[in-house]
This record gives structure tokens, sequence and C-alpha cells, in this order.
């Protein structure tokens, strides 16, 4: 018979998805407010603009992404629209293609990220220590136990934060 989960640990994973559904959505009403696109938005050029020569196949960018993103065609099609980002096709595989953040997408990232991290500041930083968030990064980092996780970092890279 397999373990059950102890009421404590229970407890913890109902805080966890509450927490995580909270504060995502008040850093995307504040983006919201600051006139920004969704979170989603940031995370998809982030992601190109971290990746060698600003382009990544569409399942890639999704396997990349910080939230879970179930429709990636549908935001990349807007983020196209937007001339944010191209798609290209690959010469050395015709059927695929590769998604490509253009200047104007790596200017909205950059401008975004101000709203992004003022609100990770005030709903975060504010309310916990460097020390406690140091520790709460430990005990994340011991949940992150899927396989092929990359472990977090502790230090941002160019104005975003950190896995």
């Amino acid at each position: 018979m397999k373990r059950k989960p102890s009421t404590e640990a229970t407890a913890a994973w109902i805080r966890l998805m509450r927490v995580q559904s909270r504060v995502l959505n008040c850093v995307e009403q504040d983006l919201k407010k600051a006139g920004f696109p969704p979170l989603a938005w940031y995370d998809a050029l982030l992601e190109l603009s971290r990746a060698p020569a600003g382009e990544l196949r569409p399942v890639e960018l999704e396997k990349q992404m910080l939230l879970p993103q179930y429709s990636t065609s549908r935001l990349i099609d807007r983020l196209v629209d937007e001339g944010l980002a191209v798609r290209r096709e690959c010469k050395i595989d015709k059927r695929g293609q590769f998604v490509e953040i253009t200047d104007a997408g790596r200017e909205l990232q950059k401008k975004m990220w101000s709203a992004y991290s003022a609100g990770i500041e005030k709903h975060v930083g504010s309310k916990l220590s460097d020390a406690d968030a140091i520790k709460l990064c430990g005990l994340l980092d011991r949940l992150g136990c899927c396989a092929g996780g990359e472990t977090p970092s502790l230090a941002a890279k160019d104005g975003a934060p950190a896995r």
C-alpha cells in the first residue's frame, strides 16, 4: 500500500497552490494597471531573448515558459500579430519553424520588467526577508523533483526573475 500524504503535507499543498494563484493574479493585475499585456507575453519574450540568436522552436518555447501555457500557438500568433516576434521556417527541416523575437519584442520585455519587478517586490519581496526568501527557495527546490527539471538560480539575470 502506498503512503498517503499527512494532514500537514496536504495543508502545505493547498497553501502552495492558493498562494501561487493569488500572487500570480496580483502581478497580472499590476501589469494590466500599468497598461501591459499578460505575464505570459513577458515570459515568452524573456525566453526568446535568452535563446541563442533570439529564437526557439514553439515546442522549446513551451517547455521554457515559467507559467503553464496550454495554448502556446495562440500566444505566438498574438506576439507575431503585434510585431513582437516572427515565425521563420527551419532551413534544415522545412516542416519545422522557429519563433524569433523582434527588436520591438525586446523593448516591450524590458519595459514590462519595471512593472513585473515592482509586483514581485510588492507581493513577495516586501513580505520576506532575504534570509526567508533563501530558506523558501531551498524548500521549494526540494519540491522540484520532476525529471529533467532545472535547478533554480538565486541570481536574477538580465532583468528577469531567477528560476
